[in-house]
């Protein structure tokens, strides 16, 4: 299985950066072939809402996008870790997923009818997500906007590492629990796609 995993982080690193590491890691050591790919590095334009997708699936701007598509096709597992930024993802990572509009195009081009559009049949998607608050609601907006990038994927949101009142850089580093369940999501992902 194909485990991509996604920095969504502009910061190098960070919290998010050092939790996904630890989960991927050990996803490898269980068995998974694991991709990464670093929002920060990705030389790309957000969707410029052109249509040009809505006939083929596929995206026409030609930028660094064009390269993670095929990992987010042939991934049966995504797991997206990000900061949280005014309660969403940083504008690094929120371009990755809104070019996943091409995606969501190209599953609406196969599955044609109402009962298909209903099943996703790519995998599952997670997500490490940080924030600095400890506000009841900080992860609502993080989890529907996760859970709508795995839907335009054809992947169903598992959930994943929801982690808040942490904010200086490199903090979870001194966490042994919070780095442990995150090497726990990394076992999760394998087992559930093995099964």
């Amino acid at each position: 299985m194909l485990l991509l995993g996604i920095y969504g982080s502009p910061r190098k690193g960070g919290n998010t950066d050092l939790l996904l590491d630890a989960a991927l890691d050990e996803a490898q050591a269980a068995g998974a072939e694991v991709e990464r790919v670093y929002c920060r590095r990705l030389k790309m334009s957000g969707c410029i809402a052109c249509g040009g997708c809505d006939e083929t699936g596929m995206c026409v701007l030609d930028d660094g996008m064009q390269a993670i598509y095929p990992y987010m096709q042939l991934a049966g597992a995504v797991l997206l870790s990000s900061p949280v930024y005014f309660y969403g993802p940083p504008a690094q990572a929120k371009a990755l997923i809104d070019r996943s509009q091409a995606c969501w195009s190209a599953r609406m081009l196969k599955k044609t009818t109402p009962e298909q559009r209903k099943s996703f049949d790519s995998g599952q998607g997670y997500m490490i997500a940080v924030g600095a608050t400890k506000g009841k609601r900080m992860f609502e907006c993080m989890e529907l906007t996760a859970r709508y990038f795995y839907d335009a994927l054809d992947m169903t949101y598992q959930g994943g590492l929801l982690v808040p009142g942490v904010e200086a850089k490199g903090q979870v580093a001194g966490d042994q629990d919070i780095l442990a369940q995150a090497r726990d999501l990394g076992r999760k992902i394998v087992a559930q796609a093995a099964s």
